[in-house]
């Protein structure tokens, strides 16, 4: 893989999610190659701008406008069912509109696909209490005290867990209520923050740092939603490390939000090479050369690899 620049990495992060970075020319290398999606929805199949969706859904959780909140989060989901921080908000949505065993189904997938997402463990297990499911409210408790134990409040976690396991207990001493009395916390941190998240990302992997990436990158999408740039280097990452499964996940979850996605589809064909699919390589290479009328690194790239069984560097 060529060394990527942070800055060029991030011009299309940047300019979706209307964060304060100046463009510049890009060289569209890596995750950063890839292309918007339409605007409006289309009639046979629906498809949604899911960045800007979870974008706008976070705005207007914050503003109090749960139905349009609770509107751009199903948008969201229903182009990336798997992202945690959409279900979660999704769940708190539906909490805010006293829906509790609607937000109880979305915090239990949020726990599902990130099982360390405190905050959803915290609601998930008052969730459970509310609808008079103290046993299984019991479990959560339990294990979110074996993290605690572990983390000796040394853990970036440690005030979570403790805020957290303090909640559930004192809702388990209580008897079951109607619905959750509190809003939970409705935001992961500011877009700026989600972008500096990505950008380190980005600079970690050029560094071979891989597992230390993914920590950054699952936060940029906790803040920023399932953006193709960011899902296309949490799959880098993880076929880094030889975890092609998941690679495979998130480079078909980052195609699917954005079908023409240099740098999603370089790498996923970079996948197929080293999986012996030659013929599904070739398959990703000629859509590149669909959509690089006069060229790009991207397909020059994946073309090596399937020449060669591996790019220019690796």
């Amino acid at each position: 893989m060529m060394t990527i620049s942070a800055r060029s990495a991030s011009l299309y992060l940047a300019a979706s999610l209307g964060l304060a970075i100046v463009p510049a020319a890009s060289t569209a290398s890596g995750g950063g190659g890839g292309e918007s999606m339409p605007s409006a929805p289309s009639q046979s199949a629906p498809t949604y701008d899911a960045a800007a969706e979870y974008k706008a859904g976070v705005a207007a959780l914050g503003a109090g406008h749960f139905e349009d909140a609770k509107r751009n989060f199903d948008h969201v989901l229903a182009v990336a069912p798997r992202t945690a921080a959409a279900n979660y908000l999704a769940g708190v949505t539906r909490e805010a509109l006293k829906d509790v065993k609607g937000a109880l189904r979305y915090f239990e997938k949020a726990v599902k696909y990130d099982d360390t997402m405190i905050m959803a463990h915290k609601e998930y297990a008052l969730g459970l209490v509310a609808v008079g499911k103290p046993d299984k409210a019991q479990a959560e408790l339990q294990l979110l005290r074996d993290r605690s134990a572990k983390c000796a409040d040394t853990c970036p976690e440690a005030g979570d867990l403790r805020e957290a396991i303090t909640a559930i207990s004192a809702q388990l001493g209580t008897a079951p209520q109607s619905r959750i009395d509190t809003m939970p916390d409705l935001l992961f941190g500011s877009g700026r923050a989600g972008d500096e998240n990505y950008l380190k990302a980005v600079a970690l992997i050029n560094e071979h740092r891989y597992e230390d990436a993914l920590r950054s990158l699952e936060q940029a999408e906790r803040i920023l939603g399932p953006h193709p740039d960011v899902l296309t280097y949490i799959g880098f990452a993880n076929r880094k490390l030889k975890r092609y499964d998941i690679a495979e996940r998130y480079y078909r979850e980052a195609l699917r939000i954005a079908p023409h996605h240099r740098g999603a589809t370089e790498y996923y064909g970079e996948l197929m090479v080293e999986r012996g699919d030659l013929a599904g390589a070739r398959q990703k290479l000629a859509a590149l050369d669909r959509t690089c009328a006069f060229g790009c690194f991207e397909a020059e790239e994946l073309r090596r690899w399937i020449e060669t069984g591996h790019g220019s560097s690796s």
